[in-house]
């Protein structure tokens, strides 16, 4: 009888792109700082790992158009090339056109890669245009949705109200928290990997999430 062991390696080399939506809601500030600014924080760090890793890292930024592309850096020796580029991030006053930005980050890669997307929505229309754009992305690649978790909101709708005014708000409040609810289900319902998580979660969390996501050989 012969014993044969079997030695698995996590896969190597993947393609692990951060796209920031740099629109009007990433410039809305949490506890003092734009989102935008908290995004780039927590995709650096999960760069890091990634690159430490052995996986390659490129930075992706949109609003209304595509405005950065950066080469993959491949050696966590580089790693301060994606810091440069990530200190040119900057929000803009409009609305994201993720159709656009999204179809052109596809066809621009090459094989099959991990898409983090760093955004936040406020309305209908935009979420609806948002999660048509990331269909069309999760049949060649694997896309994981960050947002940060609106505290504010969460307080608004959870407030015993003191006058009309703030029935209306708190009703409102709970409106946009079930909207937003529904959102990331059926984000997750094409099979998008999604992580909501408070500002001051949101690095660890997305590093759990692409530990998990690369341990389970999804992206190659």
């Amino acid at each position: 009888m012969h014993l044969y062991a079997k030695e698995y390696e996590n896969e190597r080399n993947n393609p692990i792109v951060f796209a920031f939506d740099c629109g009007q809601s990433m410039c809305e500030p949490v506890a003092g700082l734009p989102r935008i600014d908290r995004a780039v924080s927590a995709a650096l760090a999960t760069a890091y790992v990634a690159l430490k890793g052995g996986d390659r890292v490129a930075l992706y930024g949109f609003a209304a158009r595509p405005e950065l592309l950066t080469p993959f850096v491949t050696d966590a020796r580089d790693f301060h090339r994606l810091q440069r580029a990530a200190a040119g991030l900057d929000y803009h006053a409009q609305e994201p056109n993720f159709t656009l930005a999204l179809a052109s980050l596809s066809g621009r890669l090459a094989r099959r890669s991990m898409i983090v997307i760093f955004s936040d929505f406020t309305d209908p229309t935009s979420a609806e245009l948002m999660i048509e754009s990331v269909s069309r992305l999760v049949s060649r690649h694997v896309v994981l949705f960050v947002t940060m978790h609106d505290a504010e909101l969460d307080e608004i709708a959870g407030a015993e109200p003191d006058s009309m005014g703030d029935l209306a708000m708190a009703v409102s409040a709970d409106g946009l928290l079930r909207q937003r609810a529904l959102v990331l289900q059926r984000l997750r319902q094409i099979g998008v990997d999604v992580v909501e998580a408070p500002w001051e979660q949101i690095g660890t969390r997305v590093i759990d999430a692409y530990l998990k996501i690369k341990r389970a050989g999804r992206i190659g």
